[in-house]
Formats: structure tokens, sequence, C-alpha cells
């Protein structure tokens, strides 16, 4: 069985490991189909985070369900099914409360893509096992493609995540994103803008990626504004940029929230906490939690109110991948043909 690992910075390979089998009563094999990357796979393929090389890459992508084991309810042989990022049982005390990236009944952190909590392979593999697959796996509805939900594992379903709780306390909530890296931050402004927001405004000195934003109807900037000029209720730190992240805070309206869906490596970014205390702003982070969210985010594919499709920049054929994904694209799909028909 092929897995594509990272070998060192810039380098990718295809190396044979082996084959992903049926372990217990309620493992389910997949065989991904349409991957593609998440914004912090661009940092680990060019070597710019602590994980040490080789391993396996990719987290984010659907795949076609190949075997199941007796115990397994929910999926079958054909079914296409987004696969969620992080390992989960969906039915421990964690899973239960929405922290589905904690699962109690995996090491810590257990994902796919980065060897964390053992090594689970990446979703760019021939085949990859998903324990208690039944519920871990999102079947994709009938009129949603691969290639639409194949972010839909991690980023497209963070990006939910980041404003969908506010905005469903205040639905004419103002939103502001800080932008900067190649999907995420255009995630959610695609969600602000589908789910009702009053206001929003992206900011990012990409032009490509401002060009996309305004075709949602959403207002951009290259450069956040002036502290005293506008204030929003929600500030969403997508750009993993520790000073932008500070000047945003200072624009969160009071009892507003900041969410950072960023990744900072190491542990001193500077906060400007008096700020933060005088206006009462709430500050969140952490890992995606998207196990139960995803089926959300698939029926907004579905009814049209979002589409991740214009955000792909490079269509890639699977044996590409290697050469493909070392020259950095910002958010590649990489695709192969289904083999399996699902008998539902």
């Amino acid at each position: 069985m092929r897995r594509l690992e990272v070998i060192a910075p810039g380098r990718l390979e295809w190396v044979e490991g082996v084959t992903a089998r049926i372990a217990a009563d309620d493992d389910v094999i997949v065989r991904p189909i349409a991957s593609t990357t998440c914004d912090l796979d661009r940092a680990i393929i060019a070597g710019f985070t602590p994980f040490a090389f080789p391993f396996a890459v990719g987290h984010e992508g659907v795949g076609e369900v190949v075997d199941c084991g007796p115990g397994v309810q929910g999926v079958a042989p054909g079914d296409l099914v987004v696969i969620p990022w992080h390992i989960w049982c969906g039915t421990c005390d964690r899973c239960s409360a929405g922290l589905t990236s904690h699962c109690r009944n995996v090491p810590r952190h257990a994902m796919y893509g980065i060897p964390l909590g053992g090594d689970w392979g990446g979703l760019f593999d021939d085949l990859v096992r998903s324990p208690w697959g039944g519920r871990a796996l999102v079947p994709v509805p009938p009129g949603v493609s691969a290639r639409a939900a194949a972010s839909a594992g991690d980023n497209l379903t963070d990006a939910w995540r980041a404003v969908a709780p506010t905005l469903a306390a205040k639905p004419d909530a103002s939103v502001l994103i800080a932008g900067g890296t190649p999907s995420v931050g255009v995630f959610v402004a695609m969600h602000a803008a589908a789910l009702g927001s009053g206001r929003v405004l992206y900011v990012d000195p990409g032009p490509a990626r401002r060009r996309l934003v305004t075709t949602l109807g959403v207002e951009t900037r290259t450069e956040l504004p002036e502290p005293g000029e506008v204030e929003f209720d929600l500030v969403v730190d997508a750009g993993a940029n520790a000073q932008q992240l500070a000047d945003a805070l200072a624009l969160v309206a009071p009892g507003g929230r900041c969410h950072s869906v960023g990744i900072y490596f190491g542990d001193r970014t500077t906060m400007p906490l008096l700020t933060m205390f005088m206006n009462s702003t709430t500050f969140t982070t952490g890992r995606a939690d998207v196990g139960h969210s995803i089926p959300q985010v698939l029926d907004l594919i579905l009814t049209g109110a979002i589409d991740p499709l214009p955000i792909y920049s490079h269509e890639i054929a699977w044996d590409d991948a290697p050469a493909a994904l070392a020259g950095s694209p910002d958010k590649p799909i990489v695709e192969r043909e289904r083999l399996l028909t699902s008998p539902r």
C-alpha cells in the first residue's frame, strides 16, 4: 500500500507501507478519492513546523468505503464519506460533549496526517483505517460532490464553527476576519455571509483572496481598521500572524468575542490583556472539534448556501501529488476515480 510521506522540507514521496486492514469489529477501511491540503500542511511540507520527518501527510478528504467490520452500522462499502481529521469514538464523555478532537478512547491528539497520538497515516494514502467508522465517518449526501466536500473534515467546518455560535445567538452580529492564509479565512467569510451576518469585513494583503471574497458580497481591505474607527461583535483570527491578532483584538466590541483558528508554534504570543479586560473580551482557540458539525456544513453545500469549489487553486491527478504538493500550491484538490458504487 502506498503512503504519501514528507521526507524532508519540500520533498514528498510515495512510500510502501502496511496495508490498512480491519482490526476491530467497528473498523471501516476507506479509500480517499478527493483530498486537499489544510492551511497547516503547506507549513509542514515547507519544514516550518516542529514535526520530525518522515511521516504521512494529509488530513482533509473524502473517500469511498471499501470494507467494514462486522459490527459497523451507518456506512457500507461503496458509500462516499467525509473523513474527519481527528480520530474519535463518538460516545465517550468528551465526544458527547463536542470535544471530538479529544476523544478519551484514543491516545491524546490522535489524527491523520501528523504523527500525534500514533501513526494513523494520511489522507493521500491508498487506504486508511477509521476506528468506530460507522459513527466517526460522515456520509456525503446525494447532490454533493466529493470535491465540494473535500475540506469539510477540517478547514471548511472549522470556519463554520468560528462564526455559527455567535450568529445563532445574535443573527445580525458584525464579523471581522483577519485573514492571510490560503483558505480558512475565506471559508469564514463564506459562512458569515451565508449565515446572515450584519456586516462582514475581510482583511488580507493577498489580492487573489480578496477578489474571491468580494464575489461573496463581502467588504475587503488590505489592512485592519484603526482602533476606534469601528468595532465588531466577532473577530476571527485566521492569519496565524501574532501582530495582526494583537491589533485585531483591539477591534472587538465590548462583550464581544475573538476566536482564533490560527496555529502559533511557541508559547510567547503577546496579547493586549488590559484592552481585553476593559472591553470584557472573550477569547477562544483550540483544535477543530468538527465531528458533530460536519453534517450542518454538508447541508449548506447541498442547499447552495455555500460553494467551496472556487477556493481550490489547482486540480492535481492523484499520482502527481508528490511533485505538485512540493510546490506549495495554495489549496489544491487531488483526485482519483471511484472504484465502487454505493448499494444504497
